[in-house]
């Protein structure tokens, strides 16, 4: 296990750093991601003038800490793509899982440790651009429509270890995806139709504090929320200190429930896995 540990942590940093390189592929994704955030606004700032029955909150949500939500969702969505990782997706559909099962190497943590290295590229360079540019517009005079300053110190110091706890999660729910994906010799349908439940039920369409009030409940508790919701509302403040520290918790709690899931349908599913070619 030691082996397995050192290994992948070698693993990540050369990938992480290899992904690094890929600067102006950033700056494209950034800018995509720059022009979809400031859409979003533009339809927010619609809803809580027209749509809402006053123009204050809605659920306890002002139309400031709605943008803050919008610009912080195209930071965390980088969390969220790709559900499997490419690299794994193509040795998995291509038969080269074969030569992944030769190493002496715990293979679920090899490739965690791959996939999560894979996605701090993205989060690093694309997400701090899109940060960059919603505090420049704030800073312009435009706070309208740009990123706002987060409610204090500590809620932002929770925020923190909350987009870490995300960065956990993410991991062990893209290892989830790959472990199902294993066994799979007909297609990627049902992965594209769970990571895109995971991204509607994470509130990067729609905060979930302006879905209905029936449903609040079930929103904060059920595990996707851990990519966005809960980073997102220590920043804005929608959320009291120990109510924050619960959600971390909660965030880590899932974390090891998917750890715990992938691993065990990994297992499972190596044990079928049909290796053809030579």
């Amino acid at each position: 296990m030691r082996r397995t540990w050192k290994a992948g942590l070698s693993l990540f940093k050369i990938r992480a750093a290899e992904g690094l390189q890929y600067r102006l592929a950033a700056l494209s994704g950034a800018t995509i991601s720059i022009f979809w955030a400031l859409i979003e606004v533009v339809i927010l700032s619609v809803f809580f003038r027209y749509g809402a029955k006053t123009a204050d909150s809605v659920n306890s949500l002002t139309l400031a800490q709605g943008v803050s939500y919008v610009w912080l969702g195209q930071l965390m969505v980088m969390l969220q793509m790709p559900g499997v990782d490419t690299d794994l997706h193509q040795k998995i559909t291509n038969g080269d899982i074969g030569i992944e099962l030769c190493r002496p190497l715990d293979l679920y943590w090899h490739w965690f440790a791959r996939s999560a290295a894979g996605k701090v590229n993205t989060f690093a360079l694309r997400g701090g651009l899109v940060v960059v540019c919603g505090t420049l517009l704030t800073l312009l005079g435009f706070d309208r429509v740009g990123l706002g300053a987060p409610q204090s110190f500590l809620h932002f110091a929770l925020f923190l270890v909350s987009v870490f706890s995300a960065f956990l999660f993410s991991g062990a729910w893209s290892m989830f995806l790959t472990s199902i994906r294993i066994p799979v010799t007909w297609g990627d349908g049902p992965i594209n139709l769970i990571t895109v439940t995971g991204s509607v039920l994470s509130g990067t369409y729609l905060p979930l504090q302006l879905w209905p009030d029936a449903m609040q409940s079930f929103l904060k508790l059920q595990p996707f929320a851990s990519f966005l919701d809960t980073p997102a509302r220590l920043f804005v403040g929608t959320v009291p200190i120990k109510t924050g520290l619960l959600s971390i918790l909660l965030q880590l709690v899932w974390t090891c429930a998917f750890v715990l899931l992938g691993k065990l349908i990994m297992q499972h599913g190596l044990k079928s896995v049909i290796v053809q070619g030579g």
